[in-house]
């Protein structure tokens, strides 16, 4: 019994060989001729990601007992590739931040590290995918449209390889130590988006199922297949760093150290009123989960006369949120945590 279950599973494995070997319609893996994979040590990477919160998901969305992914800190994100990595889980999300916003230069933008893996096979790797959106405000976020032309009428099972040559705009489609770059000038024509300011950026994981109750879809419609369920603690897109290439210039956006701004309490109760205090006029206020979805602006927010605001916190559940406001020259997010 045990040898025909071990037979029966390589042979399972050489269909879906079989099946991801199928002719590459994007740039192949890192290391081939055409390759667009950048090297962690390029000398095109200007900063690197100075703030990273991850939102995690299901270590196994169909089977929610299973709890959240865990390895890994948000710190992990920050500053260059170095193998250590935040685990997002099924749907998880990581929104990330820089020191100066990113701009549309000549090439691509900037560029996403995960740690794929190569196999025996040097046309196919072990990779986890994400979706990658960016913002200029912090709130509307706008999604690069991305392409898989992997199968999806057989699923992609845990640590099974696939191509990265049938991967188009998805973070994760190079193995680790080589970012996935990307250009913002395919994102010129949204509506909302500044181009040439951008302050977030988010990775989404892609689940990997192919079953309609939990996969997710490329741009085209498409079933994007890769390996699932990984079934760990470390399950999900593992973002290693972001790496910037096209940065404004230092104070483009002022550091907020640059305005002193004070948020109090800090924890808040829920139903209390939190203050923030600043040495220079606050405006365009909004308030946010770390999903994106606006939570608190406009006449919800009091802006008073002696540079500060209250926010009450009644209709906020316990968690974290974020505070974006500007000043003059100045352009940050504040952390508030409700309990």
């Amino acid at each position: 019994m045990f040898c025909f279950a071990r037979k029966f599973f390589f042979q399972a494995v050489a269909v879906l060989l079989f099946f991801n070997t199928a002719q590459s319609q994007f740039e192949p893996v890192a290391g081939l001729p055409g390759s667009t994979a950048m090297p962690a040590d390029s000398s095109a990477f200007t900063e690197w990601a100075t703030g990273c919160i991850v939102q995690r998901g299901f270590i196994n969305i169909a089977n929610s007992s299973l709890g959240y992914a865990s390895a890994g800190a948000d710190t992990s994100a920050m500053g260059a590739p170095d193998g250590s990595v935040v685990s997002l889980g099924d749907g998880g999300i990581a929104t990330v931040t820089f020191n100066n916003a990113i701009y549309n230069g000549e090439g691509f933008d900037f560029a996403i590290f995960e740690n794929g893996f190569m196999t025996n096979d040097s046309n196919l790797a072990f990779l986890e995918l994400g979706f990658v959106e960016v913002s200029s405000d912090g709130i509307h976020f706008f999604r690069f449209p991305s392409e898989s032309h992997v199968q999806d009428s057989m699923q992609i099972a845990s640590f099974i390889p696939i191509d990265g040559g049938q991967i188009n705009n998805l973070a994760g489609k190079y193995k680790a130590n080589y970012g996935t770059p990307f250009d913002l000038e395919e994102l010129a024509d949204s509506v909302g988006l500044d181009i040439n300011n951008v302050t977030h950026l988010r990775i989404i994981d892609v689940v990997g199922s192919i079953n309609p109750l939990y996969a997710t879809y490329d741009s085209k419609g498409n079933i994007i297949n890769d390996p699932w369920p990984t079934a760990f603690p470390s399950g999900g897109f593992d973002l290693d760093a972001v790496g910037v290439i096209n940065a404004k210039a230092p104070n483009a956006i002022s550091n907020i150290s640059d305005t002193k701004t004070v948020i109090y309490p800090n924890p808040v109760k829920q139903g209390n009123t939190v203050f923030i205090e600043s040495d220079n006029r606050l405006n365009n206020v909004v308030a946010y989960d770390l999903s994106g979805r606006v939570v608190k602006q406009g006449k919800e927010i009091a802006l008073h006369s002696n540079n500060s605001i209250s926010i009450n916190t009644s209709s906020l559940s316990p968690g974290i949120y974020f505070i974006n406001a500007t000043a003059v020259n100045t352009n940050f997010n504040l952390k508030l945590i409700v309990e």
